[in-house]
Order: structure tokens, then sequence, then C-alpha cells
């Protein structure tokens, strides 16, 4: 019992003399390793500073988006007016043309020579039935830089007239179309508007289409007596339309020689 009682005395005097030699060692470490943690880390700045300067930001934020917004949906606003109604494509395209200069035209009374070569040329020899219309399409083309012609008939005149379309090409092929005079005038009316007839012996209508332009107006002309031709500068991007009207004959079909080509 003796033993005990000095031993747990003994303990006593020990543990009182370390924490009185020691004072705050624990509190003190706790506070040295939080207070290292804080300094590395920041976080006591954070904490304390962080608050302030993210809410200016934010404020500062959502007025420079209020500033920024109206210009934005503004500019929206002009780029719709500016887009709802746009030109007509005919408008545009009568705009953007330049007047047409007058083709070049001349006669030659080399008939048998020029009958003889056409003949041994493909479709160059070819029969305007009576009452029909027959329109060559000629677009323009980047190798070349004017389109020329030249025809002549067996025994009787023919119509002849020429006009250009400004509508973008969409087919550089050279092709043919035949209709009868009825057919022609119909489908004028219908893609056109009305259009006044003409009388073929006095020059025939101008194209009511604001895209076509007549370059020479239908004449009914000696072919069969001498051959016309004739050039024409291209003014730019489009179809040569080439009328051969017999629509005026109500009995006789008409022989055609005729070429069309291109020159630099």
């Amino acid at each position: 019992m003796e033993r005990l009682e000095g031993t747990s005395e003994l303990q006593s005097r020990l543990s009182s003399l370390s924490f009185s030699s020691f004072p705050g060692i624990t509190s003190k470490h706790c506070e040295s390793v939080e207070s290292d943690r804080l300094q590395n880390t920041d976080l006591s700045t954070n904490l304390s500073q962080s608050p302030e300067p993210a809410n200016m930001d934010a404020s500062e934020q959502c007025e420079e988006a209020n500033e920024e917004a109206p210009a934005e949906h503004t500019s929206g606003d002009q780029g719709e007016k500016n887009g709802a109604e746009p030109p007509p494509l005919s408008a545009e395209i009568k705009a953007e043309t330049p007047p047409l200069k007058p083709p070049s035209t001349w006669t030659s009374a080399a008939l048998k020579e020029l009958k003889a070569k056409l003949r041994t040329e493909k479709d160059s020899m070819v029969t305007v039935y009576r009452g029909d219309i027959m329109t060559v399409h000629v677009p323009t083309v980047p190798e070349a830089t004017k389109v020329c012609w030249e025809f002549a008939t067996d025994g009787y005149d023919i119509g002849f007239g020429i006009y250009f379309d400004w509508t973008p090409i969409t087919n550089r092929a050279i092709t043919v179309h035949i209709s009868e005079s009825s057919d022609d005038e119909d489908e004028e009316e219908e893609l056109q508007g009305p259009v006044t007839n003409g009388d073929v012996e006095k020059g025939s209508k101008a194209e009511s289409n604001s895209n076509v332009v007549e370059l020479i107006p239908v004449y009914r002309q000696d072919s069969h007596l001498t051959i016309y031709g004739g050039s024409h500068d291209f003014p730019g991007e489009g179809t040569y339309l080439f009328k051969f009207d017999n629509s005026y004959s109500l009995w006789r079909n008409k022989t055609l020689y005729y070429r069309v080509y291109y020159s630099a």
C-alpha cells in the first residue's frame, strides 16, 4: 500500500513538473500548424477579403452585360429588317444591266456557197413549218466575247429577230425550241403577263419580261434573195434568243439554212 501511494504521488509530481516547465505546448503546436496552413494556402486572406471583390466583379459583369445586351439586340433587329424584304430578282437584274449596244449587221449575195456549206453541217439545215416559231437559245460563254450568225432560206422569206435574256445561266448548251405561234403567245402571257400582238411585216412586239431586252425586232427578211448576218458583243452573262418566225404563213413551210457561232 505504501508503495502504491508512493508511485501515484511520484506520477502526480512528474506531471505537474512537465506542464509547469512547458506551458501550452500542445495548444501552441496546434495553433502553429493551423497558422501555417492558413498562411500557405492564403485562406485567411481569401476568407477576409475575397467576398467584396467577388461581389464587385459580379456587379460589374452584370452592368457590362446590361450595357452590351441592347446593342446586340439592336443589331439583330436591323439584320431582320434588312433581310425581311429582299428586292425581286428581276429588279436586281434590271438595276445591274447596262444598256445594250446595237448589233453589227451585214448582207451578202453568196447564197449558193453558204447553202452548199451548211448542207454538210449537222442541224444547220432545218424546216420551219407553217405557223411555227423556231427559237435558238445561245448562252454566253467565258471563252468568247461575241456571238455571230448567218442565215438564208429557199424560195420564200422568213421573220427574224434577236432578244437577250439577262436571267442567270444554268445551262450553257445551245438549244432549239419549236412552238406554234399560239403556243408561243400563250407561254409569254402566262410567264410575262399580257403581250400586245405585233405584225411580223411591220416588226414584232417587244418582250414584256423585264429580264429580256430586244436587240432586233422580228421582221420578215428577204433571206431567199440574200444572206443576212451579223454579230454582237457580249453585254454580260445571259442568253441570246434567235427567233425564226414563220407564224404568218398559212400554207408554206420554209427551208432554213443557218449557223450561230462564237468569236473571240
